[in-house]
């Protein structure tokens, strides 16, 4: 006779992961380290959901005023906890997304634009195939490279999400993706990315016309959503931004898809949920650069059971380089080839279990880097960032070299360069745009949206004093070139 124990649904697929890894085992692979999760005893289940150039700015969550403009990120939020001062590591897809895949600075990784990482880097995926896990990564395919350092079982390119911009579609392909892991009995890793809200935004046209894409569940009109303070308030600035309002609510619409597909699946109570954006809106001042608009990221986390649900933590920062240590550590999986694994970021596991009781040192400031745009021109820039202020490092600007990036494509730009003709103060901040100085520092309590540039100002000079030594102080300790640059700018100005 048959025992109840054998009849269960939930053992066959644990004896189907177990059998996966001894055939691992068997191959002379690392031995596996399987997690228990949440009071399960199954290991944990990892879904990543990136949204592309997500400024944080508009999250309900995080303080947006639009009513209703992220509905499924605002309920993650509510069933997990927010980090209102995470950072990602670099305002640029490709050296973004390779920071959480490998825990390292862009120049430790090789990924400083759209480059490869280095052979002999480990990767996240890497050390999950090893563990058992089956990886899977839907859209932003080709900015996670060479292909074979991610070792994905399932790889869903953009062109099958109508562009990474159908809703109804990642719902499809992460209902499958679950199904398929759920009957592997293996755990599994999931970067699901959206493409939203990406230029070309939905209902743009010329030649920044959006290709696919369903329809959003909401068509914004100029002047519904809010001008950011470092933009000016012209006509076609509004309707730019409508249009990439209209495309945040779609991308919201793909998260609640995919989670949707979670749910359904039955394994939402074992898996750690992620949300970030890869980098900031793609305007001026945002986008492909250092401020605090280009790299602060809408970061939610949900695990349930361990996680409190609408938990906030505004004080300890967090950084793209976090995101494979914090997920390793979670997993039970220990880092590729000693403590650290070689990554400059640390995991906050802590923080996850327990605001209160487990604050960590060092969690006051973030670093975040820009070397070479999609258009493959050297504009390095270093910023180190605190809650309160930021310093940032431009050695680039000579005052003759013009800064080119994606966000100069848009109405935006357009309309800043055409107003700049008979207004001033637009065209004071077009030339500074263009050309920037070698250092800006902002008061970040005073001007969030680093208008007033400090660098100069007597009072300012030990907190900046101290922000540079910590910048140079973190740029030697991990090889960065641009050490002596920052190293021979600080003697000169003494």
């Amino acid at each position: 006779m048959t025992s109840k124990r054998a009849r269960s649904p939930h053992l066959f697929p644990w004896l189907l992961w177990a059998a996966t890894l001894a055939g691992i085992w068997a191959e002379g692979r690392a031995a596996p380290y399987p997690p228990p999760a949440a009071g399960s005893g199954a290991p944990l289940n990892i879904l990543l959901i990136t949204t592309d150039d997500m400024g944080c700015e508009f999250v309900g969550a995080f303080g947006a005023t639009v009513p209703n403009i992220t509905p499924n990120l605002d309920a993650l939020a509510s069933q997990g906890i927010r980090f209102t001062q995470a950072h990602v590591t670099s305002a640029i897809c490709q050296p973004s997304r390779s920071a959480l895949m490998t825990g390292r600075y862009p120049h430790r990784s090789g990924a400083l634009g759209f480059t490869p990482i280095r052979e002999e880097v480990p990767t996240l995926p890497e050390s999950l195939r090893k563990a058992g896990y089956l990886n899977g990564i839907f859209s932003k395919t080709e900015h996670l490279e060479p292909k074979e350092k991610f070792c994905w079982d399932v790889e869903i390119p953009a062109q099958d999400l109508r562009d990474g911009r159908d809703p109804a579609l990642y719902y499809r392909q992460a209902k499958e993706f679950f199904k398929k892991a759920k009957e592997a009995g293996r755990p599994f890793f999931l970067m699901a990315n959206t493409s939203d809200p990406h230029r070309p935004f939905a209902g743009s046209a010329g030649k920044r016309r959006e290709k696919e894409g369903a329809n959003p569940p909401i068509h914004f009109a100029p002047g519904q959503i809010p001008v950011p303070r470092f933009l000016p308030d012209l006509p076609d600035v509004q309707k730019d931004l409508a249009q990439y309002g209209s495309s945040i609510s779609r991308a919201d619409k793909s998260v609640g898809e995919i989670l949707r597909a979670l749910s359904e699946s039955g394994l939402s109570e074992n898996t750690l949920v992620t949300h970030l954006g890869d980098n900031g809106m793609p305007f001026p001042f945002a986008k492909t650069n250092c401020y605090r608009a280009s790299t602060r990221t809408p970061w939610i986390v949900r695990w349930p059971g361990v996680v409190k649900p609408g938990a906030v933590e505004d004080e300890q920062m967090i950084s793209g380089i976090d995101f494979m240590p914090t997920v390793l550590e979670a997993a039970g999986i220990p880092a590729p080839g000693g403590p650290d694994g070689g990554m400059d970021g640390r995991s906050f596991l802590p923080l996850l279990k327990d605001l209160k009781d487990h604050k960590q040192s060092g969690r006051d400031f973030v670093v975040t880097f820009i070397n070479s745009t999609a258009l493959k021109r050297d504009y390095p820039m270093r910023a180190l960032q605190t809650k309160h202020c930021g310093y940032i490092f431009n050695p680039w600007s000579s005052g003759q070299t013009l800064f080119r990036n994606e966000s100069q494509h848009g109405l935006t730009y357009q309309a800043m360069t055409e107003a700049a003709s008979n207004d001033k103060a637009i065209a004071a901040r077009v030339d500074f745009f263009l050309k920037r100085v070698p250092e800006e520092f902002y008061d970040y309590e005073t001007d969030p949206d680093s208008l007033k540039n400090l660098i100069d100002d007597p009072a300012w000079k030990p907190k900046i004093e101290d922000l540079r030594a910590r910048l140079l102080d973190v740029l030697e300790s991990t090889g960065d070139p641009v050490a002596a640059k920052l190293k021979k700018r600080m003697a000169e100005t003494r």
